[in-house]
């Protein structure tokens, strides 16, 4: 079993930053692809960024990339996503997921941990 903890969710301008963290306990943290999702109300579950266990492969959905950044420290077993230069329509609750595979994977089904969530606000 992993647990997964997310913080680091707030209120922010348009146009500011906010740093996700998500720390893991329970089964090797290296071993898993790390993922972090988002769902606005109204609106299904949506991949936003994705790691690999090494930290070599990463994957961005077109919607964030160049503006977020999706990083890991397996010694700390946490994995973070820095957000810049938000807008409104980032406002959501964002979700840390562990995947138990080598690949970078952005299916929800494919996921099999999750943590309780983050809400984000970004003001226009």
């Amino acid at each position: 079993q992993v647990q997964l903890v997310e913080a680091g969710g707030g209120l922010v301008q348009a146009g500011g930053s906010l740093s996700l963290s998500c720390a893991a306990s329970g089964r090797t943290f290296s071993r898993y692809t790390m993922g972090w999702f988002r769902q606005a109300p109204g609106k299904e579950r949506e991949f936003v960024a994705a790691m690999n266990w090494s930290g070599l492969s990463t994957y961005y959905a077109d919607s964030v990339k160049g503006r977020f950044t999706i990083s890991r420290d397996n010694a700390k077993n946490t994995v973070y996503l820095q957000m810049n230069s938000l807008k409104p329509e980032d406002t959501a609750i964002y979700y840390c997921a562990a995947a138990s595979t080598v690949r970078v994977i952005t299916s929800t089904l494919q996921y099999g941990y999750w943590g309780q969530g983050t809400q984000v606000t970004v003001s226009s």
